[in-house]
């Protein structure tokens, strides 16, 4: 049994290490690869074009969180993402961090601040201020915890109605969730479903300006429906860490519009220790039959 390493060059001596120290195999790059039979599992962002190239293959795994760029996996071969603490911790930080930005005004505040102007605007209190959370998956119910430490009134969206310690909506009351999220934060996979979900009807179904926080694809969000919504006054500023397309062109609207607070996809970087540690524990359990850890329903999607 062997991994195939297909990814950046600066996290492989990390890979290198761990996996030399379990004694398991890690090949690095395609052009390493003596005898195809041997690779069982490839950890990459990018699959090869052609995995019939490696019979014994029996699982992809992603070396980031998400999978909604992977195509279908050939019958018998398994999908994997990475499931790293880091990448749920690092996520949090950066919504909450997100939802005080939002919460205090501060794409007014560095917009004046452009142009020398000192004003301050109304303050209201987090207990105030609604929060709504689409997608509450392990990082969802973390920003839950954390945003309600902090006093914000939140709730989530479930289509299971279960997932965290805050009030859950489920698929049939999505019309209330909207309702009453004055801060809406995307935390979803991308799936059929959800694909577009952040568009003209969501937007009209959020109270008048409301703010708009996004971690998950960009795919989700419709770029025209946010700019109606913006110029429209239905939304009165956003925050974005994910885009369509990425990256951003230059010349894109949003970088210069005010209401908008744009960081490139850097909410989470996966840690190459704990990438590696995880890539490791797939390979053991493929070995053992155990479950693997971070499977992915191909049919969900997530």
């Amino acid at each position: 049994m062997a991994l195939l390493y297909l990814s950046t060059s600066a996290r492989l001596p990390v890979w290198k290490t761990i996996f030399n120290e379990a004694g398991v195999t890690l090949i690095a790059g395609e052009d390493a690869v003596n005898d195809p039979l041997e690779v069982t599992a490839i950890a990459c962002w990018t699959p090869p074009a052609d995995l019939t190239r490696y019979p014994n293959l029996r699982v992809v795994l992603s070396v980031g969180a998400g999978v909604d760029h992977l195509p279908p996996m050939p019958q018998g071969v398994a999908l994997a993402r990475t499931l790293a603490p880091g990448i749920e911790a690092m996520v949090r930080d950066w919504v909450v961090m997100a939802t005080l930005m939002l919460h205090r005004d501060m794409p007014k505040y560095l917009d004046q601040g452009r142009g020398g102007l000192w004003q301050g605007h109304p303050v209201r209190l987090a207990s105030a201020r609604r929060v709504g959370i689409l997608g509450m998956g392990r990082i969802g119910g973390l920003v839950a915890d954390s945003l309600s430490a902090l006093g914000f009134d939140v709730a989530g969206l479930s289509r299971s109605g279960q997932g965290g310690a805050v009030p859950l909506f489920t698929a049939e009351q999505t019309g209330a969730f909207f309702a009453r999220s004055d801060l809406l934060i995307c935390l979803l996979p991308l799936t059929d479903a959800t694909r577009g979900i952040l568009g003209a009807r969501t937007f009209a179904a959020l109270p008048r300006g409301a703010g708009l926080i996004h971690a998950g694809r960009g795919a989700h969000l419709d770029m025209q429906a946010l700019r109606a919504a913006l110029e429209g006054g239905q939304l009165s500023a956003a925050m974005l860490d994910v885009t369509d397309p990425e990256p951003l062109p230059r010349d894109h609207w949003l970088w210069r519009d005010p209401r908008v607070i744009i960081t490139p996809h850097v909410a989470a970087q996966t840690d190459a220790t704990e990438g590696a540690r995880h890539a490791l524990a797939v390979v053991q359990a493929l070995r053992s039959g155990a479950p693997l850890p971070g499977l992915v329903d191909q049919a969900k999607g997530y």
